[in-house]
């Protein structure tokens, strides 16, 4: 029986785990790998088992139910009999650059590990690549037939030609005048405005025009603090010294790096755990 039956075979509930597992919404890594000289994708078996364990998976319908790693593991290994995806091995690059794929192998004993790698033998939901196919060979026959079209569709694609080559005409044009309009004002008045700042921003079409001009002002760069250091005024010996105006001397011992605070001249509080508790 050859892959494709296999796949044709498999029960409805199967072919709707593994759709979602090749979807997006899975949120599985997919790396690229080598098999036969071929590109193929392939997954850790883990990942696919926590994302049968999202909240993704719990809202489709006619899905077996998963509750824990355990259940995931079993329906995974449903699945490998149909040949949707198979245990690989995966090997050493294929070329000598970082980014080349590595060489996988396909594994005779065929078992569910979460360790395991597994490439991918379906593709998927082919309707988007056939939606697309159909609509390039409709643009490229319209665009042949063109000499044919009646007069008034000739005259409306005309039209809106010109209104999206007057539409980027005036895109460069206001780039031009927004450069020429900050050396003008970087001269008169540093440190120079700058006309719709977010123009080329990654921002809306809205929002690319808001707001109207802004000062050439640098930002700040904001420092991250430590880890590991207490706010300021947080330690136990501050707190003592503004609550008993106790004298704070900093002296450093010798197995540690940092200064220590000592209270000079203060009573030591302890706390003394409840007797209750």
């Amino acid at each position: 029986m050859s892959t494709a039956e296999r796949q044709a075979s498999a029960p409805q509930d199967i072919k709707n785990v593994v759709s979602f597992l090749r979807s997006s919404k899975a949120g599985i890594k997919i790396r690229v790998g080598a098999l036969n000289g071929k590109r193929v994708d392939y997954f850790k078996g883990k990942t696919a088992a926590k994302a049968l364990q999202s909240p993704a998976y719990a809202k489709l319908k006619n899905v077996p139910p998963v509750t824990s790693d355990e259940d995931a593991s079993k329906l995974l290994q449903s699945v490998i009999p149909f040949t949707f995806f198979l245990r690989v091995e995966r090997g050493s690059p294929s070329g000598s650059a970082a980014s080349s794929p590595r060489v996988l192998q396909v594994l005779p004993q065929q078992a569910f590990a979460p360790e395991g790698y597994y490439a991918w033998f379906y593709e998927g939901s082919q309707w988007t690549t056939y939606a697309g196919g159909l609509l390039m060979v409709a643009v490229m026959l319209a665009g042949v037939m063109f000499p044919l079209w009646p007069p008034i569709m000739r005259l409306g694609v005309w039209y809106l030609s010109v209104a999206m080559l007057g539409l980027v005409g005036a895109f460069f044009v206001l780039a031009i005048v927004r450069l020429v309009f900050y050396i003008v004002t970087l001269v008169v008045a540093s440190p120079g405005i700058w006309m719709f700042p977010n123009l080329f921003a990654d921002v809306g079409v809205i929002e690319s025009f808001v707001p109207g001009w802004e000062w050439d002002i640098p930002k700040k760069k904001v420092k991250k603090s430590r880890k590991g250091k207490a706010p300021a005024g947080n330690t136990p010996e501050e707190k003592l010294a503004s609550n008993g105006g106790a004298f704070i001397e900093e002296v450093d011992t010798p197995d540690s790096s940092r200064p220590v605070s000592r209270a000079g001249r203060a009573a030591r509080v302890e706390e003394v755990p409840d007797e209750d508790s």
